[in-house]
């Protein structure tokens, strides 16, 4: 990728983390970046383009926050934590349809396989995990639970029914 367009991924990231998906246009992209909005057409084809790298971004990045985590405890409370911290990314990279045709080879893959080593390797078990954290993210995110929640205890109670069974 170019200078350039790391400079757009960049921008567009920015754009999403202070206002959520809807803030990324071509038109701000441009303000941003101080460069007319076509120009951006020299880089990405579309918005769905720069999305796609902002997202294969963030999938790496919280790739290897995660591969960091030595139990499933540790990688639930990073991702939790980089969620709550990046809450407008976390929605694009989790919520709706991924763009998996615009993402390169691997990159999703790379991103599940800390939680899917955590759990014992079980792929059904992973996606099972992960739907729990997602829920739980997204109900946090949304100010769903009551006032009064442990959410803390709550995280404790799902994550003992993933765990695996060979570190129980």
């Amino acid at each position: 990728m170019s200078e350039r367009s790391e400079q757009i991924v960049d921008a567009a990231r920015a754009l999403i983390d202070e206002g959520g998906s809807a803030a990324l246009t071509m038109r701000a992209l441009g303000e941003r970046l101080n460069i007319r909005a076509p120009s951006l057409y020299k880089h990405f084809p579309n918005k769905s383009a720069v999305e796609a790298q902002v997202i294969t971004r963030a999938m790496r990045e919280l790739a290897s926050a995660l591969a960091r985590a030595d139990s499933l405890v540790a990688l639930a409370a990073t991702y939790r934590a980089y969620a709550l911290a990046h809450p407008h990314l976390y929605r694009l990279m989790n919520c709706g349809p991924l763009p998996r045709h615009l993402l390169p080879p691997g990159v999703e893959d790379a991103a599940a396989l800390p939680l899917v080593r955590a759990v014992g390797g079980e792929m059904n078990r992973a996606r099972a995990a992960w739907a729990f954290a997602h829920g739980m993210i997204i109900l946090e995110l949304d100010g769903r639970f009551p006032p009064d929640a442990d959410l803390d205890s709550a995280w404790s109670t799902g994550l003992a029914a993933f765990a695996d069974p060979a570190r129980r």
